[in-house]
């Protein structure tokens, strides 16, 4: 006798994760309409950077490690308008579903880990008006300023040495005043994160 439709429901895996919005993300298939900023901005503020391996109260959140990015990607392109600063603010929102994997596991995992954060990417950018797919220069400008921002996290506070930092993620140009307060840089908690988050979003979206 074949299953009854609920009980198929209950025997497939889950495929989507409801969201504190009420919004339901089916995670191999999303949808722009299901990605709310509320959600992305709660969820990163509360996925550590470096698996939480660094120093201070806090953990450094992806939420705050993306304000990074959109301000180094701002200080190095001052000709860039608002879609490709809001695409280096989410750069990283695939992570608010699929969490902060460090780079030797992502490339452990393989391919298919890659395709699935740049189709949840895509949706993303399709849903808060980011060009997709981002012409070459602009992602290769954002992947500058994320392993600028990579290498101050790494050497501040995950215990790099600079030139062990420097080989990984290359040595930063930056003007002196954002590299002094780089060269500062502390975690905030998550709820401050988080709200200055999504204060630079609106910003952006206005």
């Amino acid at each position: 006798m074949a299953e009854s439709a609920i009980e198929q429901a209950v025997s497939a895996p889950r495929a989507w994760q409801r969201m504190l919005s009420g919004r339901r993300l089916d995670l191999l298939a999303p949808q722009p309409a299901d990605i709310e900023i509320s959600d992305i901005a709660h969820g990163l503020a509360r996925v550590a950077r470096w698996n939480g391996q660094t120093r201070g109260a806090h953990a450094l959140s992806v939420a705050q490690h993306s304000l990074i990015v959109e301000e180094i990607a701002r200080t190095l392109q001052p000709r860039w308008t608002c879609p490709w600063l809001m695409a280096a603010l989410l750069h990283d929102a695939p992570e608010y579903v699929i969490g902060d994997l460090i780079s030797p596991f992502k490339a452990a995992v393989g391919l298919d880990y890659k395709a699935f954060e740049l189709r949840l990417l895509s949706a993303i950018h399709r849903r808060f008006d980011v060009p997709d797919p981002l012409p070459d220069a602009a992602a290769h400008a954002i992947k500058s300023a994320d392993l600028c921002a990579a290498y101050f996290e790494a050497t501040v506070l995950a215990g790099f040495a600079i030139e062990e930092a420097a080989r990984f993620f290359g040595t930063p140009k930056l003007p002196a005043e954002l590299m002094q307060r780089l060269d500062a840089l502390a975690p905030l908690p998550a709820e401050q994160a988080q709200v200055a988050f999504l204060a630079r979003y609106v910003q952006l979206s206005a």
